[in-house]
């Protein structure tokens, strides 16, 4: 054998060696960046539905859980509160839900799937502050007509116990009910309606 044969041997296993190695490390440097670009497992849960146990609301009671970084209302209401609403009709900007603020198996007078829950996004529509829960009726600050529900302590706005809005406050329209379901006992998801296969 030549020393040129030997050359050209040692030449190619070289070449050959050296393209692998620099292949293996592309790969490697590249495999980091490609997962930067994919959604942190923080960003998943962010957006991601939110399993709640409801079983332990008290009746009159509010639970509140946290969805997409929202505040996320769940009431039980009692049978009072639930007959409190058809007397507010006339006070309210929208009473029988026509603006699209909840799917349309919530379009009902309880803006619910279960009447006594109601499941409701705990922004105020008007500048995105978030209301308090005041369920006593007539407290001497809300006024005689005030049946419990929702106040904006910000710029005043009044919801009532199905979180719809009143008249002449500066919201504009009633609260969100999210997308939500009843799993089995006592659970509910927020943020997903979809239906099991």
């Amino acid at each position: 054998m030549s020393m040129s044969e030997v050359d050209r041997s040692k030449r190619r296993f070289l070449i050959a060696a050296t393209t692998a190695v620099g292949g293996v490390a592309a790969v490697g440097a590249a495999i980091p960046f490609v997962m930067s670009m994919l959604p942190s497992e923080r960003a998943k849960a962010a957006g991601a539905p939110v399993e709640v146990d409801i079983s332990k609301i008290e009746p009159g009671m509010i639970l509140n859980i946290e969805w997409q970084g929202k505040p996320v209302w769940v009431v039980n209401r009692t049978k009072e509160m639930l007959a409190s609403l058809s007397k507010l009709d006339s006070m309210l900007v929208d009473p029988n839900s026509e603006v699209p603020q909840q799917p349309d198996y919530c379009k009902n007078p309880t803006r619910s799937i279960k009447p006594e829950y109601l499941v409701a996004v705990g922004i105020c529509t008007h500048l995105g502050c978030s209301p308090t829960y005041r369920p006593e009726v007539s407290p001497p600050d809300l006024g005689p007509d005030w049946l419990g529900g929702f106040f904006c302590p910000c710029h005043g706005s009044r919801f009532d116990l199905a979180a719809r809005v009143y008249k002449g406050v500066p919201a504009p329209t009633n609260l969100v009910i999210p997308k939500h379901k009843y799993l089995a006992n006592g659970r509910l998801l927020v943020g997903d309606d979809s239906k099991g296969a």
